[in-house]
């Protein structure tokens, strides 16, 4: 059975200590089913986190080449771990897979919500190790962003981050699912364990420069305030914004394009062929094709 394109496509759902039920309420969830949603993995051919059409052919059917990106949905009630993700280099050599590079759209943030976004002036790597063996608090090296509905934030892979809490986002990433996590708030689960860290494999990867940690590598911009934008473009992903309709021949290379509904009721065709898309779905766009959209606010990654 072949995968269908352009209808709404099942997402994997993902529960966390720090998941809340904003998420679930915006994807028409039952309260019950809600509680406690951390992520939504919308576009995924991962095994640990697949995706489905509607008629549950997974998308695990295209190669790593066809669709090299995952896209999610995330919403937190609690802060996520300071982290870390491998570039590509050391994924393929000690993980059998690609980097991770990501990038954020803050789609709800309460007041005062933020993140936090690569090192500040002068950290040097002994001072943080330090630290980060003494299981101290770590967020006086980071630099925090407040956030707002709309803010993009680039997250190149080897950068230190973590979100804060009140947050609902897009994230659009390499496909890949490693983590290295540096700190996680001295948190333990009602056993009194702690999760499990990453500091050998986070010392092989962090990135201390100057150069890596300026706040321009971040490109941080409210795409919201325009109607259409190229928002980024990475070797493995390229996204676009539009507000309103866009009507445009989609593919990059063999990828398999995508569209993401931020708001309001999307209308879709694609060389004749109709469909919707609710507000937080997805769908996917075969590679070439004339695809015209009209409704509200949406993404599109090829």
């Amino acid at each position: 059975m072949s995968i269908k394109y352009l209808t709404p496509l099942k997402p994997h759902l993902v529960y966390k200590p720090w998941g809340g039920t904003r998420l679930g309420k915006l994807k028409g969830l039952t309260e019950k089913a809600a509680q406690d949603l951390g992520e939504t993995w919308e576009i995924s051919r991962l095994e640990e986190g697949l995706s489905f059409d509607e008629d549950q052919v997974p998308l695990s059917r295209f190669s790593a080449q066809e669709l090299p990106y995952l896209v999610k949905f995330i919403d937190t009630t609690k802060p996520l771990s300071v982290q870390v993700h491998p570039h590509d280099k050391y994924a393929e050599r000690n993980e059998n897979c690609l980097g991770k590079t990501e990038c954020w759209l803050i789609l709800e943030a309460d007041v005062g919500a933020g993140i936090y976004l690569g090192f500040n002036e002068n950290v040097t790597e002994e001072d943080f190790f330090a630290d980060v063996e003494s299981g101290a608090d770590l967020t006086k090296y980071l630099q925090f962003h407040p956030v707002k509905r709309g803010d993009f934030f680039y997250v190149p892979a080897g950068t230190i981050h973590a979100l804060g809490a009140g947050i609902t986002l897009a994230e659009i990433q390499q496909s890949s699912g490693v983590t290295y996590r540096v700190w996680d708030w001295n948190r333990v689960d009602e056993n009194g364990k702690s999760r499990e860290l990453h500091i050998e494999q986070a010392k092989a990867v962090l990135n201390f420069s100057p150069a890596g940690n300026d706040p321009s590598v971040f490109r941080m911009t409210n795409i919201f305030e325009s109607n259409e934008t190229d928002v980024l473009e990475h070797p493995q992903f390229k996204i676009s914004y539009y507000s309103g309709s866009c009507e445009r021949r989609v593919g990059v290379e063999k990828r398999i394009s995508s569209v993401i509904s931020l708001s309001d009721l999307l209308a879709l065709d694609c060389e004749g062929t109709e469909s919707n898309l609710k507000p937080y779905e997805c769908c996917i766009v075969r590679n070439g094709s004339e695809l015209r959209v009209t409704g509200g606010k949406f993404l599109v990654v090829e």
